[in-house]
C-alpha cells in the first residue's frame, strides 16, 4: 500500500536491510514495530517491501519525531535484536522531502 502523505515538506527515513536466516519472532517485533510507530506523535506512514534486500520507508512530520522514535525503549530492543539475530546489514538514510506527486487510477 501506498502511503498517504501530507504536502511537503515531511520528512523520510529509509531502511534497508539484509537479513540473517534467523527468524525467532522477527515478525511478531516488526508487527510490533508498526503498531508502535503508527502511535508516535509526528508519524505520517509507511510503506515496505521484501525480497533479497528489504526496504521500509517511513514518512514523519520533522526531524524531532524522528529522534523521540529512535530512542524509544522498545525500538532500542528491536534495534539491539536486529543486529544480533536478525540483520547481516542496514543502512538508514533520512531526507527531507520537497515535493511529490502521484498517479491513481
Amino acid at each position: 500500500m501506498i502511503a498517504k502523505t501530507p504536502s511537503p515538506p515531511y520528512f523520510a527515513v529509509i531502511f534497508t536491510s539484509l537479513r540473517t536466516e534467523i527468524d525467532e519472532n522477527y515478525q511478531e517485533m516488526a508487527t510490533w514495530m508498526v503498531q508502535l510507530a503508527e502511535d508516535q506523535e509526528g508519524y505520517l506512514g509507511h510503506e515496505s517491501a521484501r525480497e533479497v534486500v528489504g526496504i521500509t520507508v517511513s514518512y514523519w512530520k520533522d526531524l524531532e519525531s524522528i529522534r523521540k522514535w529512535k530512542a524509544h525503549s522498545d525500538h532500542l530492543l528491536a534495534q539491539k535484536l536486529g543486529r544480533e539475530k536478525w540483520y547481516s546489514g542496514y543502512k538508514t538514510r533520512i531526507a527531507r522531502v520537497e515535493r511529490d506527486y502521484e498517479f491513481e487510477k
